[in-house]
């Protein structure tokens, strides 16, 4: 299958992805949330729950691995990928080296995990992996930041990585993130997204990547969480497909959006307004981490009595987004799993 074909079937049908690439230390931070230790089995049993989750295939097309998940396999010695493949659910790879401080700013980031890139692209590529994942992280305030360098810079670094992905046969995702703590206003964060996008796809422009075999991964345009006054929906979503709209070319086949810290139904119905709301010319999914996870592991809770309970939740949010991401979500529907 072309890296076009894999992009296009993921966003395809109403399906989204699971993000399920936290790094070791931060997925200790969530058992430490259900007083679980972090161990390797116990990060194999949770992920093992997530992909055994009976018609999970129905609403997830593809799934974000960390490093040591991708070569991890279940308890009865099925290889994650195998698993995976077997649920036709595209699995993908997380391979940034996390956000470093930037030199020459203050308090902004660059994602890094260019050097080496290459020959590691080969090996997921051996293994399984069919695309893969790069997340910038943009500061965001009311007034100074971001600054160009820090743009700039992140632009330049996903461009580069989106390159070497395609040189490898592997769809990237794009992910520039502004990120949601503060107390902006929607409208500072339409401005930083706005300007971050720009950069982006200026940036892919030159490094020659064919926009048809991405998949974008953006943050929402909602109010900083510790503003006052919080958008509504519908206003978070017609600023965001505005925003989208004037920066995304329409050859890219899909937008996957992350929930950015947002509750998991709020995340929801952003998505869903969108949809319902707006025409577009790429299919608007969803890629969510936490929004899909976090009432799976409450209700787990690290026990093993707990496993389908925890899966009746996973499933329940993934069929809430599914339909979100058809605009067909109705909150009623959040009724069916207390």
């Amino acid at each position: 299958m072309s890296m076009r074909e894999v992009a296009q079937k993921i966003v395809a049908g109403g399906r989204g992805i699971l993000a399920a690439d936290e790094s070791t230390p931060t997925i200790k931070k969530r058992f430490d949330t259900i007083n679980l230790e972090s161990t390797e089995t116990s990060r194999r049993d949770y992920r093992e729950l997530l992909f055994r989750t009976p018609g999970i295939e129905k609403y997830i097309s593809g799934v974000i691995l960390y490093d040591e998940t991708l070569r991890q396999s279940a308890k009865d010695g099925t290889t994650f990928i195998k698993l995976l493949k077997g649920l036709d659910i595209a699995p993908g790879i997380k391979v940034d080296m996390g956000a470093k401080e930037l030199s020459g700013a203050s308090n902004e980031k660059v994602t890094e995990g260019l050097d080496g890139l290459r020959g590691r692209l080969k090996e997921y590529n051996e293994l399984g992996a069919v695309f893969a994942k790069w997340r910038a992280v943009i500061q965001i305030d009311q007034n100074i930041t971001p600054t160009y360098q820090c743009l700039k810079a992140n632009a330049e670094g996903l461009a580069r990585y989106a390159s070497i992905c395609q040189e490898a046969g592997i769809v990237p995702i794009v992910e520039p993130e502004v990120i949601m703590d503060g107390s902006h206003s929607i409208e500072r964060c339409f401005e930083v997204t706005s300007h971050a996008l720009q950069e982006v796809f200026n940036s892919l422009f030159v490094h020659n990547v064919d926009l048809e075999s991405i998949l974008l991964k953006p943050n929402m345009v909602i109010s900083g969480t510790k503003n006052s006054t919080q958008a509504p929906v519908d206003e978070v979503a017609d600023m965001t497909i505005r925003c989208l709209k004037n920066h995304v070319p329409s050859s890219v086949p899909g937008i996957v959006f992350l929930s950015g810290g947002q509750s998991d139904i709020k995340a929801t119905e952003h998505l869903n307004s969108m949809n319902a709301r707006h025409e577009m010319p790429w299919k608007v999914s969803y890629s969510y981490g936490r929004a899909l996870q976090a009432p799976t592991i409450k209700a787990w809770g690290g026990k093993e009595a707990n496993v389908a309970a925890a899966q009746a939740q996973l499933i329940h949010r993934a069929k809430c987004n599914s339909l979100a991401a058809q605009g067909q979500y109705l909150s009623s529907v959040e009724g069916e799993v207390s």
